[in-house]
């Protein structure tokens, strides 16, 4: 897995929606990341696979934005791939929770399976981080048509996970959202 870098307190990005109500439960500030190596076939998000696609965009000024608006459930990094620009998407969650003005948690959508990212040292500092991860890869042969019982996944192969219980205890917690 490779990373890209965080220069200048940056983070490269696609795109932000400020009011989401598809991209976790509530209102939430949706960022997404650009650059992904996974190319997932199908990818909702095609145009944010080029590492050198979207903008830089200032950290602090990111999160300014994000903790001035109180009627926020929270934040979710989706892609691209969140992982593949981990130290600067942990920069923005530590900011996030170190404001006193958010109280939202962290949703991350990730094409990587939770058991993938526990290995990789480099991304143990982002998973404490999250509260909800959203992981594995799009297939879209699981695509889902019904989405009843597993709401913010496109396809049924996709978790929810209790990031925070799972690390807790040593083993994946699911959710139900």
């Amino acid at each position: 897995m490779n990373q890209v870098e965080s220069r200048d307190k940056n983070v490269r990005i696609a795109g932000v929606v400020e009011n989401s109500i598809v991209d976790g439960p509530g209102i939430r500030f949706t960022i997404f990341a650009q650059g992904c190596p996974l190319k997932c076939p199908d990818c909702h998000n095609p145009e944010t696979h080029d590492s050198l696609g979207g903008e830089l965009v200032d950290i602090s000024e990111l999160v300014k934005q994000i903790v001035k608006d109180p009627l926020l459930d929270g934040v979710t990094f989706s892609g691209g791939e969140p992982f593949y620009q981990s130290d600067a998407f942990l920069e923005i969650a530590h900011k996030l929770r170190a404001s006193p003005d958010f109280k939202g948690n962290v949703i991350c959508y990730t094409g990587y399976t939770y058991d993938e990212l526990c290995v990789e040292p480099n991304y143990c500092g982002l998973l404490e981080q999250i509260d909800i991860l959203i992981d594995g890869r799009f297939e879209s042969t699981l695509k889902q048509l019904e989405r009843k019982n597993r709401r913010f996944r496109g396809s049924t192969n996709q978790r929810a996970i209790d990031v925070k219980e799972s690390l807790r205890i040593g083993k994946t917690v699911e959710i139900d959202l």
